[in-house]
C-alpha cells in the first residue's frame, strides 16, 4: 500500500479518520472499555484482563494516548491509567455531528 496522501483532505476529515483508528481494533475498544470501568489501572492490568502480551498492550495505548484518550500519573515504574473524559466527550461530538452531516441519500 502505498502513500495514504493525507494531505489532500481537509483538516476534519483527516481528524475523524485519527478518530476512527482509535476504535479500529477489537484490542483498543477492549482497552477502553475496561479503563472506562476502572478508576485507574497499569499495564500488567491490561495484560491480565485483556490476554495479550505487554508490548501489544503497550502499542495499542499509545495510539489511544496519541489520540489524547488517556491521562496518566507514575507510580514507581507504572503508569497509572484514566480516560480523559473531556476528550473522550470531543470524539463523541465530533463523531456524532459527521453521522449527522453525512446524509443517507443513496437510492
Amino acid at each position: 500500500m502505498g502513500s495514504s496522501k493525507l494531505h489532500i483532505y481537509n483538516d476534519e476529515i483527516n481528524e475523524i479518520a485519527a478518530m476512527a483508528k482509535v476504535f479500529a481494533h477489537p484490542a483498543r475498544v477492549a482497552i477502553l472499555n475496561y479503563i472506562s470501568r476502572q478508576e485507574a489501572c497499569i499495564c500488567n492490568d491490561l495484560v491480565d484482563e485483556i490476554g495479550l502480551a505487554q508490548p501489544t498492550i503497550s502499542q495499542h495505548l499509545k495510539v489511544i494516548n496519541e489520540a489524547g484518550l488517556l491521562k496518566g500519573s507514575f507510580e514507581g515504574k507504572s503508569i497509572c491509567y484514566c480516560l480523559n473524559i473531556e476528550r473522550f466527550n470531543y470524539f463523541q461530538k465530533k463523531l456524532n455531528s459527521f453521522f449527522k452531516q453525512t446524509k443517507l441519500n443513496c437510492c
